[in-house]
């Protein structure tokens, strides 16, 4: 067991007997403990404070509004609100006035959501930052679903407008060269400076003062970006990156320290850093929390990993990924916690912790009744006492308008709920899953009678369609019943029914469609690659959901070397040609296979290995 096992083992039974212990106590305990940890190096010097400093962090990421954000933001801007103004001893004064309220990226996504902002607010998305800046957003992480409309759009909705302010608070990436992009590049603006006096710019980090006390905030983006979204001209670095590959994640670090290094010299003041970091995997942002210095808190983004302890109540249904914060020893030896919420605004993450004379967290400091996820469902709005933000409320009612008229829209019935579970759709076949690949085979039939499969990414389903519901008197989540969509009456929708609603919030995306030619060489390459990221815990959106074969594969084998077996089959259902038996090709490798995908991953998209031969955009009607 390390030093710092043993410590944190100590001031966690330590405040178990003393959770009213005064600032003075901990800071006499903590200073016997972290004597080790005080930040050297040219690029970490520190003047410490006089005193030590509580910090409240709100925290989200993955905000992707879809259709149950016209419940869910008002709601969380009830809890939100709720905990940034708690007065627990009523003399007027906020519990924890140092309140940062940041995210880490995937503020919007393509929803009926940010297309009904068109309609009410003139321009997509708009709806999504008017709500962030009522939340009263201090920074945001660029993530991925930022650029999945292009840049354009991006620049269209940090920038203000006659009738539209724009981002109040500046969007963060230091791994993103955005000067080479033509419609980012006049955006950018020089790092280090005030949130407060940067709203609608784009920059690497930023500062935002809390009472006098100066804290960084620095930005990442998954370097996958370019294989994963449409981010334009837009430079990522690394260039080169690989998940699994020790090498390429201490590049992404490296990209990160200059940027911390960088802004603490300019400011040998600043000893409290947080970074944003949209890593689509939780797993990274813990292996980069063990090589950064001079960071205090990192919060994850892009795995909607919902990290929650004993003391938090989860929405019905949801299962804590893990324990809020994740601990771990950063690379200068001091602690550095790992923090992260479910998305959707689901949950608000709430981190109080303390900080040294010198700049470093107090692990013993933060007490699981205060921290964690607080669910904003109805009970989680009655646990707190509090009631909606009408700003919110105006912005979600007027979008409601517009996206309930298409819940009359009927496209078809359903006797069965139909799985879109992110968790689902990204590790196994699902009903949802298969529906849409028949239906996209069905369509690429009417244009070429030939085409004979249908692969798609499981990351392009986002939503179930149908609801979750429970017994009454029962909330275990063991007794959670699944049904087919319900009744809207106001929009003349009977129960079954599934609407144009139902359809545009599950693929969120709306991609074309695209005809490619593959052999029997080039299929087993791409059907490899579609199950290559399967690891424990992971979720990738790669993962694939198919019409027109069946395959098997092992994912404990190494990666490009997993499928098992691989056959096409008729509408029947019927095996009409094997193409892999016991792991090895059959047959003729340059026999060819007519295929529809979407036309994102036809361009690369998730890193597919399409053929470009041949290649057919389908036409919308």
């Amino acid at each position: 067991m390390s030093f710092l096992d043993n410590k944190n083992r100590f001031l966690s039974k330590f405040n178990s007997r003393h959770s009213n212990a005064n600032q003075l106590s901990w800071l006499m305990i903590s200073s016997i403990f972290l004597f080790i940890g005080t930040r050297g190096g040219v690029a970490q010097v520190r003047t410490a404070p006089k005193t030590g400093f509580t910090l409240q962090l709100l925290h989200t990421s993955d905000q992707e509004a879809g259709v149950p954000a016209l419940k869910d933001v008002p709601n969380f801007s009830a809890v939100l609100n709720a905990l940034k103004n708690q007065d627990a001893n009523r003399d007027g004064k906020p519990d924890y006035p140092n309140t940062l309220i940041l995210s880490s990226g995937d503020a919007y996504i393509p929803s009926p959501f940010l297309f009904a902002s068109d309609t009410v607010f003139g321009g997509q998305g708009r709806g999504d930052i008017l709500i962030l800046n009522a939340l009263g957003f201090g920074a945001i992480a660029f993530g991925n679903h930022e650029f999945d409309l292009g840049t354009g759009l991006v620049a269209d909705l940090i920038r203000p407008k006659e009738d539209y302010p724009g981002t109040k608070f500046p969007y963060l990436s230091t791994n993103l060269d955005f000067s080479t992009d033509k419609d980012l590049a006049n955006l950018v603006t020089a790092d280090g400076q005030e949130a407060s006096k940067i709203p609608n710019k784009i920059v690497r980090n930023t500062i935002i003062t809390l009472n006098g006390e100066k804290i960084a905030v620095v930005g990442a983006t998954t370097p996958t970006l370019r294989t994963i979204s449409s981010p334009g001209g837009v430079t990522v670095l690394p260039k080169e990156f690989n998940d699994r590959d020790a090498a390429d994640i201490a590049a992404l670090a490296a990209e990160i320290q200059t940027s911390v290094d960088t802004l603490l010299t300019k400011n040998p003041k600043i000893n409290k850093v947080i970074l944003l970091a949209h890593m689509q995997q939780i797993a990274i942002e813990q292996k980069l929390a063990g090589l950064l210095k001079g960071v205090d808190i990192i919060v994850a983004g892009g795995s909607n990993t919902l990290l929650a302890d004993k003391t938090d109540r989860l929405r019905v249904g949801d299962k804590s990924a893990g324990t809020y914060p994740i601990l771990k020893k950063a690379a200068d030896g001091n602690p550095i916690a790992v923090v992260n919420t479910d998305g959707n605004y689901r949950y608000v993450g709430r981190l109080v912790v303390n900080f040294d004379a010198n700049g470093v967290i107090i692990p013993f400091s933060i007490d699981s009744k205060i921290s964690g996820a607080y669910a904003t469902d109805s009970k989680g709005v009655a646990a707190v006492g509090a009631k909606p933000d009408p700003k919110v409320v105006a912005i979600t009612e007027a979008l409601k308008k517009v996206i309930i008229a298409q819940d009359g829209q009927i496209f078809g019935k359903t006797n069965v709920f139909l799985n879109g579970w992110r968790g689902d759709v990204r590790t196994q076949e699902t009903n949802l899953g298969n529906l849409t690949a028949e239906a996209n085979l069905a369509i690429a039939k009417r244009y070429d009678p030939k085409t004979v499969i249908s692969i798609k990414n499981g990351g392009g389903i986002r939503d179930n369609i149908g609801i979750y519901t429970f017994p009454a008197g029962s909330t275990r989540s063991q007794d959670v019943i699944k049904l087919p969509p319900q009744a809207n009456p106001v929009a003349g929708k009977k129960a079954k029914e599934i609407s144009q609603l139902d359809i545009t919030n599950a693929l969120r995306f709306n991609n074309g469609l695209t005809l490619v030619t593959l052999n029997a060489g080039e299929l087993l390459a791409v059907i490899e690659h579609s199950v290559a990221a399967i690891a424990p815990g992971a979720t990738p959106g790669s993962f694939p959901q198919v019409a027109g074969l069946v395959f098997s594969f092992d994912p404990d084998l190494p990666a490009g070397k997993r499928v098992k077996s691989l056959a096409i089959k008729d509408g029947k259902g019927k095996i009409i040609d094997v193409v892999v038996k016991n792991a090895e090709l059959v047959g003729d490798s340059n026999r060819v296979f007519r295929t529809v995908t979407l036309n994102f991953l036809a361009t690369g998209g998730d890193g597919y290995p399409f053929a470009k031969r041949e290649r057919v955009d389908l036409t919308r009607c």
